[in-house]
């Protein structure tokens, strides 16, 4: 990650902290719960135990949100639909740089959109941080262990499909700037795991049938060149799942050239992508309304999930 970029991921997941508490609880009538059934794989010191605060001088629409740190025991939480049930399923990654979890802005507060459609929700509390020391950024290769958490959640979505009334051939994933990014791996690594098979929630396919990259990052790695990231290239095929891009031009974190990368890549692979970017809107907003235009972004992946057949018109 270029030196800039990195001090305005500090910022966003440090600047201005509330006192932190410890390990985060979904809401009354949610259950987390692990997702490795013993000791993790590939698990690394962490600083402290895992603890939450409230970050109440970085706002987002106006509005304080919610990080999570030193996550070591990854969890996922599912969200029910509230009235209708389409079948589908989306695996959700919250951002923050590989360092934090913007837990509601990028998590809960996505699942009761999504689950308003009808649409179930799996939160995913994946490990953090990943080894932050020059050169490694936090993400695969350079550490395996959130690759490692989201190949294992969606086998286990897939495995419990019939119990949770998921149809599983209609399970997703979809994430924001880090998460962006380890969508972009999920939909690249998926034939083969990274850690030995645990159980038969591990023989099911852990491929996304389709993913959503929001202000995704790590995918331009060059300012004099425009390529993408070799590690997501190189692994792009005809089975990459459809995917939905979207990002602000004038975003300062997670450039856009993060996005145009991919999505040439995808297109020159014959993988069905769609594109949108917006003049304005800066990164990391979430779901909260704003007075730009890029806020209206989730009634364009309800029309697109809806155009590639996983949810109804």
């Amino acid at each position: 990650m270029k030196p800039l970029i990195f001090a305005l991921c500090v910022v966003f997941a440090f600047g201005g902290l509330s006192a932190q508490t410890p390990a985060w609880q979904p809401s009354p009538g949610h259950t987390q719960v692990p997702i490795w059934p013993g000791a993790v794989p590939d698990a690394q010191p962490v600083a402290g135990p895992e603890d939450t605060g409230t970050n109440k001088h970085t706002l987002v629409a106006g509005r304080p949100w919610v990080q999570v740190g030193h996550v070591s025991r990854p969890t996922m939480t599912v969200y029910a639909p509230k009235e209708k049930n389409t079948g589908a399923a989306v695996v959700v990654f919250p951002g923050g740089g590989y360092q934090i979890l913007a837990i509601d802005l990028e998590g809960t507060e996505v699942c009761d959109w999504l689950t308003s459609k009808g649409i179930t929700c799996v939160l995913l509390k994946y490990r953090v941080p990943a080894p932050r020391s020059s050169p490694n950024w936090g993400a695969f290769p350079q550490s395996p262990m959130a690759l490692e958490d989201a190949q294992r959640t969606v086998g286990l979505v897939r495995f419990h499909a019939a119990d949770w009334h998921i149809d599983p051939h209609k399970i997703g994933v979809l994430g924001f700037s880090a998460g962006g990014h380890l969508t972009a791996a999920m939909s690249t690594h998926f034939e083969h795991r990274l850690y030995p098979a645990l159980d038969a929630a591990d023989k099911e396919s852990c491929r996304p049938d389709f993913a959503v990259a929001l202000y995704p990052g790590h995918l331009w790695i060059d300012d004099e060149k425009f390529e993408l990231n070799p590690d997501i290239r190189t692994h792009i095929t005809r089975q990459t799942p459809p995917t939905f891009l979207l990002q602000d031009e004038d975003d300062h974190v997670d450039n856009v050239n993060d996005s145009l990368v991919y999505y040439i890549a995808l297109k020159n692979a014959g993988v069905p992508v769609e594109m949108h970017l917006y003049a304005q809107g800066g990164h990391a907003f979430g779901l909260r309304r704003t007075k730009f235009p890029v806020t209206g972004w989730p009634q364009l992946v309800e029309t697109w999930l809806a155009t590639i057949g996983m949810i109804s018109e």
